[in-house]
């Protein structure tokens, strides 16, 4: 009896690879047959190609049609010189059509679909500057000793708004961007960026990002840099040759952010003039820029 309730143990267990439906009665013990293999092949793609069906039946449905009207026009007219003419001039036709579709009109859809695209994304820009840019370039143009220079023009002739951007392009696009390193507050820098961490991180995930390269490379120049001087545990006995090197990442980030702030700023000017005034009444190339509206 012990042996066969041990047996009835091994054997109760359904599916268990110890049973062995050989060596136990089945009725008795309760020991499963040996499952059946069944083979099920599953092909990727089966919707694909249940919709690739579904139109191909589609296409023969209109084939069909096609030709049993051509039919019903010979069998009322018994005219087949006159349907045979027609026919060639609409399969020529169709080569033009292409050439209208795919190569004009769909171009022209697609331009302005990126555009709209694009226009989403100079609100993220804008956040960016809101948060980010224009505060680290105000810090990086007092690390620049030419842009005193601007500094004094500016508050002197106290330019108009556009005169004021014209001026700050022109020196823009000629300027050397120097950093002096000796001017650089590295732990204000370091907490700065690492404050806005998370922020840039959130930015880098948009895919909206792949549509403007300029500004991607303005986001990892400017993490990049962060992530620079997040590494270092001591920032204020560095070498002098590590301190060129974080210049250099300085330098990049300034670069690219004040192209990129150009090409908003023009944009802010032409779409939305109520955000180019603000924008440029905190320019962050003007030291004495203030959001208080005053009178000329």
């Amino acid at each position: 009896m012990g042996l066969l309730a041990q047996e009835n143990v091994r054997c109760s267990c359904r599916y268990d690879r110890e049973c062995n439906p050989g060596s136990c009665d089945a009725a008795r013990v309760g020991c499963p047959k040996e499952p059946k293999l069944k083979l099920s092949y599953t092909y990727d793609g089966g919707m694909s190609l249940k919709r690739l069906n579904w139109q191909v039946l589609l296409g023969a449905s209109f084939l069909v049609l096609s030709a049993l009207f051509y039919f019903l026009h010979y069998l009322i007219f018994r005219d087949s010189h006159h349907i045979f003419i027609y026919l060639f001039g609409d399969i020529a036709f169709v080569f033009v059509e292409v050439l209208l579709v795919t190569l004009i009109i769909h171009r022209v859809l697609e331009q302005r679909e990126k555009r709209a695209r694009l226009e989403k994304l100079y609100m993220v820009i804008g956040a960016f500057y809101s948060e980010v840019g224009s505060r680290l370039l105000e810090i990086l143009s007092e690390l620049d000793s030419e842009a005193e220079d601007l500094q004094q023009e500016l508050v002197a002739e106290g330019r108009s708004t556009e005169q004021e951007l014209r001026r700050v392009t022109q020196w823009l696009r000629g300027h050397d961007y120097t950093v002096e390193a000796g001017k650089v507050d590295w732990e204000g820098v370091r907490m700065f960026l690492l404050g806005k961490r998370d922020f840039l991180l959130r930015l880098l995930e948009n895919p909206n990002l792949l549509e403007h390269e300029s500004f991607t490379d303005v986001l990892w120049a400017v993490f990049h840099l962060a992530e620079e001087l997040r590494a270092r545990e001591d920032l204020q006995s560095l070498p002098d040759e590590d301190q060129q090197h974080l210049c250099n990442d300085i330098r990049r980030a300034y670069v690219q952010m004040a192209s990129q702030w150009l090409e908003y700023m023009e944009h802010m000017k032409r779409s939305y003039p109520y955000l180019f005034s603000l924008a440029l009444r905190t320019n962050p190339f003007n030291r004495s820029a203030s959001p208080v509206v005053r009178g000329q």
